[in-house]
């Protein structure tokens, strides 16, 4: 029995001869197209459509009404930031991606500009609550065909506007129909394009593994949204999508990254930064590294050699990793649960970054907060910081957070709430702490800490070098000694301690919660006052009356 694709094959094979002087990169897409649904008869609603549903597109909006209405529509998807892959450019080929940062830059409002970040498409066939592209809200929609969006990334990388492309989508028809326009984009950007730069691309739960795997050779980042921590919050919030149907991808991602990097020679997880060798007990610890090579324990010399030309021709499989975002304050999870659901994702499935993103109220829904209720910014950026600690400092989900005390205090970052608990471990001497000791203080970071231990091999530490070393004295000098002296003389007093620290700390916070407020220069600092200077107050001080 002739397989269903074989029409077209034959198609190919006998048509007219100026057809066959197509090029051989158009010829071997159709092929391939065509070829890699093979793998489930219900493609075959998928390969009849395609075509019919790219030519309506095609006449509903010009490329810029497209871009300005799917641009707006992916700014808020944060997960997103700079490559972490290197790859040069090569003869022939458009762009390169580079590992050095340069595709990180923010706009304003904190978009990521530098990359092309952009949905395929506004419609979906999900009705979450919490988003703006629901089913249900009445909204203009539209799609790219895979060229067109090729050609504005090619245009746009050419004028410098971009170094890459952040590639998301709704769901259209269903989650195979989706993936399958997206992986056409991708094949043609780096086929028929040549083009060589940095590409994040969204997996779409529930498409098929075959069409997740093919993306995954084309693409250098991946992620896919867990959106909330708790499954009876997804439940409530997103009816359409269960965390099953998330970590299914998420896992063969993860699997498929090992097993690439063991096929080319490295360890099955990623490098780590190079201080958290010395962290024994951190959530990258070798333990974790064991459970991580297992998953990839399939691979063999065998199946290595067994994999097909279209994968080996990769460089390797998502080769700076996956994402993932959380949604904030759109459900009523804590921050325990949050930070206990990034742990175990960096555990489980090696992910290099995890996202949070403060909701911001655009529906109405008697599950979603208010309309008027601002987005808990302050909130976000206490996770991002205790993100830090996790990835950097070899602090535990536990150690920060416990169900007696599953919030943070949006008055002092986690780890100074965390040393202010810990007082009877304080004050640390210097001169003789261990690296992972000095990571505990407040104001020591894990450069400045590695400067102290090479430092004070060959020179006596006092406190103006440990300020030339990047201590920030302000926080650190409530929580260390320098050969037994502290910087002033203070009592170790969790009260008084915490006045200082949120005395420091409350500027910060004011404008952290308050990003949109933008005043002119003044010569009162309001901050720290009960009751803001009158106007007449300020043309006093300004005439020199006082």
């Amino acid at each position: 029995m002739y397989p269903y694709y074989t029409p077209f094959i034959l198609l190919l094979n006998y048509m007219p001869e100026k057809n066959k002087k197509l090029p051989v990169i158009a010829r071997t897409f159709v092929l391939d197209f065509f070829i890699s649904c093979s793998y489930n008869k219900s493609r075959t609603y998928i390969r009849f459509n395609l075509k019919e549903y790219l030519m309506n597109i095609q006449t509903s909006f010009t490329i810029n009404q497209k871009l300005e209405i799917l641009s707006d529509a992916a700014k808020y998807d944060v997960a997103c930031t700079s490559s972490g892959a290197d790859r040069r450019g090569a003869k022939g080929h458009l762009g390169n991606s580079c590992a050095s940062g340069i595709c990180h830059s923010f706009a304003a409002d904190g978009r990521c500009i530098s990359l092309l970040k952009v949905l395929f498409s506004n419609e979906c066939i999900y009705d979450c609550k919490y988003c703006l592209n629901r089913r249900s809200n009445d909204r203009v929609r539209t799609t790219f065909t895979p060229e067109e969006l090729c050609g504005i990334t090619v245009e746009f990388y050419k004028r410098n506007y971009i170094e890459g492309l952040f590639l998301s989508s709704g769901v259209i028809k269903s989650p195979d129909f989706t993936m399958e326009l997206i992986y056409q984009t991708l094949y043609l950007l780096r086929n028929k394009y040549h083009f060589r730069g940095y590409i994040h691309a969204k997996a779409v739960p529930g498409a098929h593994p075959d069409l997740i795997q093919k993306t995954g050779y084309l693409a250098d980042r991946m992620s896919v949204n867990i959106e909330l921590p708790t499954k009876e919050g997804l439940a409530a919030l997103a009816p359409g999508k269960t965390h099953d149907k998330i970590l299914q991808p998420m896992s063969q991602i993860q699997q498929n990254i090992a097993a690439s990097r063991l096929a080319l020679g490295k360890s099955s997880s990623f490098e780590r930064h190079h201080g958290n060798r010395y962290l024994p007990d951190s959530i990258f610890s070798n333990d974790r590294q064991k459970q991580l090579n297992a998953s990839a324990s399939s691979l063999t010399v065998q199946t290595a050699a067994s994999l097909s030309a279209h994968n080996t021709s990769a460089s390797s499989f998502v080769p700076a990793g996956q994402s993932t975002q959380m949604i904030i304050g759109a459900a009523l999870e804590n921050d325990y649960e949050l930070l206990k659901v990034t742990q175990t994702l960096y555990q489980k499935f090696d992910l290099k970054r995890v996202f949070f993103s403060a909701y911001i109220p655009l529906n109405e829904d008697s599950l979603l907060p208010s309309p008027d209720t601002p987005p808990p910014l302050l909130r976000e950026h206490r996770l991002y910081q205790a993100d830090w600690l996790l990835r950097y400092y070899g602090f535990h989900a536990e150690e920060l957070l416990s169900p007696e005390k599953p919030n943070f205090n949006l008055l002092l970052d986690p780890k100074c709430e965390w040393a202010l608990r810990h007082l009877d471990q304080f004050p640390i001497e210097v001169s003789t702490a261990s690296y992972s000791q000095l990571l505990k203080v407040p104001g020591i970071g894990n450069k400045s800490a590695l400067r102290i231990v090479q430092a004070r091999k060959n020179s006596t530490l006092d406190f103006s070098i440990l300020k030339r070393l990047g201590l920030v004295l302000k926080r650190a000098q409530y929580f260390i000694t320098c050969h037994g002296k502290m910087l002033y003389s203070m009592p170790i007093e969790e009260n008084f301690i915490t006045r200082q620290l949120t005395a420091e700390q409350k500027e910060t916070s004011w404008k952290l919660e308050h990003p949109q407020t933008y005043q002119q220069l003044s010569l009162f600092d309001d901050h720290f006052l009960d009751v803001p200077p009158t106007i007449e107050d300020k043309c006093k001080s300004i005439l020199g009356q006082f």
